[in-house]
C-alpha cells in the first residue's frame, strides 16, 4: 500500500474527500500514479474516483449507466443536460449542421488574424486573459456566430457565470473559491439579461428571414425554426443559440492558456513549439498545443451520476461496486497518463497522435464544438508564440479554477 493511501485509511472518512480534493489541485500527478497502481477506483461517501483509461471510458461512453443528472439543475431544458434523448439527438444534430465543418480553415484563418491584430494593437504589453484569451473567442461569437451589437464584456460575464456554475459548482466541489451561492446567483443573473439580448436579437434577425440566408449560424437556426419543419420554437432557438457563446469563450481562454502555460515552462520545448509557430504551415503547432493539453487540460475530470448499481474495473483484483445515485468522477488527467493508452506517457511527444486523449469527451456527450475548439486553441497559441521576447508573468487564478488575469510584454 503507497505511503497516500496508509494515510488516507488513516483518516476519519470526513476528511478523507477534502484532502484528496486539494491533492489534486496543489499536486496532481504523483497523486493520479498512486491511485492507478493501488486504488484506481477510489470510493468515498461524497465522490467515487476513477483514474484509469479503461475505466474512464466506461463511465463516460456509458451514459445508460452514468449519466448527466449533475448538470440539470444548472442547466435546464438545454439538451446537453439530457442523455439519450429525442431532444437531444435532434438538437444536436441541428447544431452540428449550422457548425459547418467546411467553415473551419476559414476560422483558423480569422483566429489567427484577429489575434495577431489584437496583439499589435496592444503596443507590446497586455492583460491577456480580457485582451487576448477571451476576447478572440468574444470576436468570434460576435463577427462569425451572429450576435449583431453585443457587449463584449457581457458575453464574457455570461460566458464565465454559466461554465463555472456547471463545472466548477457541483456539490462535491466547495465553492471555486467564490462562494456557491454567490456562483448561483451570479449564473441565474447572467441567464437573465443574456435572455433579454438574446429575444432582441432573434426579434431583430427574424424581420428579415426570408431574405438572411446562410450568414451566420443564429441566421441558419432561425432559418430552421421559421420552416416549421422540426420540433424546434422560439424557446429552443434561443437556448441553442445561447449555447454557442456558453461552449465558445471560457472553454477556449482556459485551453488556450493552460496550453501555453505548459509550452513555456521548459526552454527546449518552448523553442521547439516557437519553431513550429514561426513556420510557414499554421497546423504546425496542433501536435504541440494538444500534447501540452494532455499533460496539463484545462478540464481534468468529467463527473457523472450512478444510474443503478454496478460495477467499476470488473474482473480485476480493483473491482468495485458502484451504489445507484454514486456521483463518479472520471479523472480523464490521469487516464491520460495510464501507460495502457499511451505509449510514454511522461514523455512530451508532439507527434503523437491525439485519438485516445479526452480534449473534448467522448461518446455521447462529446464537445459540440470539438471542430471549432480544434483550430481555434492552436491559432491562438501560435500568433502568442510568433512574438519577439515574450514575458508573461503568473497566471492570476484568484483562489479558483479557471484563468482571471495574466501580464504579458514582449518587444
Amino acid at each position: 500500500m503507497s505511503d497516500f493511501l496508509k494515510r488516507f485509511e488513516a483518516m476519519p472518512e470526513s476528511d478523507r474527500w477534502p484532502m484528496v480534493r486539494n491533492r489534486m489541485r496543489r499536486d496532481p500527478l504523483p497523486l493520479y500514479a498512486e491511485l492507478r497502481e493501488s486504488a484506481p477506483v477510489l470510493a468515498m461517501p461524497e465522490v467515487t474516483l476513477v483514474t484509469r483509461f479503461e475505466d474512464c471510458s466506461e463511465v463516460l461512453r456509458r451514459n445508460d449507466l452514468f449519466s448527466i443528472a449533475p448538470y440539470k439543475p444548472k442547466q435546464g431544458t438545454y439538451w446537453m443536460a439530457q442523455d439519450d434523448t429525442a431532444r437531444h439527438l435532434r438538437e444536436k444534430s441541428i447544431m452540428r449542421a449550422i457548425l459547418d465543418r467546411e467553415d473551419l480553415p476559414d476560422i483558423r484563418t480569422y483566429i489567427g488574424a484577429k489575434t495577431a491584430e489584437l496583439l499589435k494593437d496592444a503596443k507590446g504589453e497586455i492583460e491577456a486573459i480580457r485582451g487576448i484569451t477571451r476576447a478572440v473567442p468574444v470576436s468570434l461569437v460576435q463577427d462569425w456566430f451572429g450576435y449583431d451589437s453585443s457587449d463584449p464584456d457581457d458575453l464574457i460575464r455570461w460566458s464565465y457565470w454559466n461554465q463555472m456554475d456547471a463545472f466548477w459548482n457541483q456539490p462535491f466541489n466547495d465553492g471555486a473559491g467564490i462562494g456557491r451561492e454567490k456562483i448561483i446567483a451570479e449564473r441565474e443573473k447572467a441567464s437573465q439579461h443574456m435572455s433579454l439580448y438574446l429575444a432582441g436579437l432573434i426579434a431583430k434577425k427574424a424581420l428579415t428571414v426570408e431574405t438572411i440566408g446562410d450568414s451566420d449560424p443564429v441566421s441558419r437556426l432561425l432559418r430552421v425554426a421559421a420552416s416549421l419543419s422540426l420540433k424546434f420554437d422560439a424557446e429552443r432557438l434561443a437556448i441553442n443559440v445561447g449555447g454557442l457563446l456558453i461552449g465558445a469563450v471560457e472553454s477556449t481562454s482556459h485551453a488556450v492558456v493552460n496550453a501555453l502555460c505548459y509550452l513555456m515552462d521548459d526552454p527546449e520545448r518552448l523553442a521547439a513549439a516557437r519553431a513550429a509557430a514561426r513556420g510557414p504551415f499554421s497546423e504546425s503547432i496542433d501536435g504541440f498545443v494538444f500534447e501540452a493539453l494532455r499533460l496539463s487540460p484545462a478540464f481534468p475530470y468529467y463527473f457523472r451520476t450512478c444510474e443503478s448499481d454496478t460495477v467499476l474495473a470488473r474482473g480485476t483484483e480493483h473491482e468495485t461496486a458502484i451504489p445507484k445515485g454514486a456521483t463518479v468522477v472520471a479523472i480523464t488527467h490521469s487516464a491520460m497518463f495510464d501507460p495502457a493508452a499511451f505509449r510514454n506517457p511522461n514523455d512530451f511527444d508532439p507527434t503523437r497522435s491525439q485519438s485516445n486523449s479526452f480534449h473534448f469527451g467522448v461518446g455521447l456527450h462529446e464537445c459540440l464544438g470539438r471542430g471549432i475548439g480544434s483550430v481555434m486553441v492552436p491559432a491562438i497559441v501560435r500568433e502568442v508564440l510568433r512574438l519577439e521576447e515574450l514575458v508573461a508573468g503568473e497566471v492570476d487564478r484568484r483562489g479558483g479554477p479557471v484563468p482571471e488575469s495574466w501580464q504579458w510584454t514582449w518587444n
